[in-house]
C-alpha cells in the first residue's frame, strides 16, 4: 500500500524528469529578470526558459548589471551544451 500510494504521489513528477527532451539546435530561449525581495532586501531573479516552459536556469544576483547577465548565459550554454537557434530577451541594456 505505501508503495502504490508513493507512486501515485511522486510518480508522474518522476517520469516526467527522465522524459525531458534533449537540448536541440532548433530551440528557443526566453530570458528575463525580475525583482524580488529576500529578507527585506531588494534581489535580482534571472531566468532562462525554453518553448516548453521548463525552466533551464537561473541565478539571484543582489546586483543588476551585464556581468550577471553573462554569468547566466555562460553557465546556461555550458549547462546545455550547445546555443539554441533564438534567444528573446526582455531587450534590457545589460543583455548587450
Amino acid at each position: 500500500e505505501t508503495i502504490r500510494r508513493w507512486g501515485r504521489k511522486f510518480g508522474p513528477d518522476y517520469a516526467g524528469r527522465l522524459r525531458r527532451k534533449q537540448p536541440d539546435r532548433n530551440d528557443i530561449w526566453y530570458l528575463d529578470e525580475v525583482a524580488i525581495t529576500i529578507a527585506g532586501k531588494k534581489h535580482w531573479l534571472w531566468r532562462a526558459v525554453d518553448q516548453d516552459g521548463y525552466v533551464l536556469d537561473e541565478i539571484v544576483q543582489t546586483r543588476r548589471n551585464t556581468k550577471a547577465a553573462k554569468r547566466l548565459l555562460t553557465r546556461l550554454l555550458k549547462k546545455q551544451g550547445l546555443a539554441p537557434k533564438r534567444m528573446i530577451t526582455d531587450k534590457l541594456r545589460s543583455y548587450g
